[in-house]
């Protein structure tokens, strides 16, 4: 049966190091920055916008929360779109929603195949997924920083908020719950080998679940 593992990673806590990792060991695609670009194609639209919506990306997060301050109240079962200027070939206007929407039917389809998936929210999207893992990789912010290869807080606080951003937004939870996961790792303190080691222990005894 094929393993599917989301990992949700603040910055400067390793994600895009163990991701990798544990998707080699487990012998299963590792799903990053190839989330726009298949969004882009079932959409229509330019990789360039659909990376505009990117989970990853601080400066489109910024103009997402810029975006929310005009929205009517958001209640839980529903998120008011917000009107954004990407189109697709047909010149047809996009919403913020439908990338998103688009995003989660390239998870269904990856994880039905086997996929360790970085951010975009998978432990909420594939919540239900059986035999799925879902890891948070977190850490102190002093350490996170030493680790992350800037030496500006700012800029490791502005990440944080980005990707928190896309998840509070659309799905109305909190990235930082311990409940979303069946595993929470503080990156820091824990080596990258040793985190991937407990990571794929995991995935193949959840994996005869399914």
């Amino acid at each position: 049966m094929p393993y599917v593992v989301t990992i949700s990673a603040t910055f400067g806590s390793g994600g895009g190091t163990v991701g990798p990792a544990v998707a080699e060991r487990l012998g299963v695609p590792f799903v990053d920055r190839a989330i726009p670009g298949a969004v882009a194609e079932r959409i229509g639209c330019s990789l360039e916008d659909a990376l505009r919506h990117d989970d990853w990306a601080p400066t489109g997060f910024e103009r997402l929360l810029a975006s929310a301050a005009r929205l009517p109240t958001v209640t839980l079962g529903s998120v008011d779109p917000s009107y954004v200027t990407p189109s697709d070939a047909d010149g047809r206007i996009l919403y913020d929603q439908e990338f998103v929407d688009r995003t989660e039917d390239v998870l269904e389809r990856v994880a039905a195949t086997g996929a360790v998936v970085l951010g975009r929210a998978g432990a909420v999207v594939l919540a239900d997924r059986p035999g799925a893992l879902h890891v948070r990789l977190d850490g102190p912010k002093d350490r996170r920083l030493a680790r992350s290869g800037t030496t500006d807080m700012r800029e490791l606080e502005a990440n944080d908020r980005a990707r928190s951003a896309y998840v509070r937004r659309f799905y109305r939870v909190d990235p930082a719950d311990p409940a979303l996961y069946h595993l929470v790792l503080d990156a820091t303190a824990v080596p990258p080998r040793a985190c991937t080691d407990v990571i794929v222990r995991l995935a193949r005894e959840r994996a005869p679940e399914m």
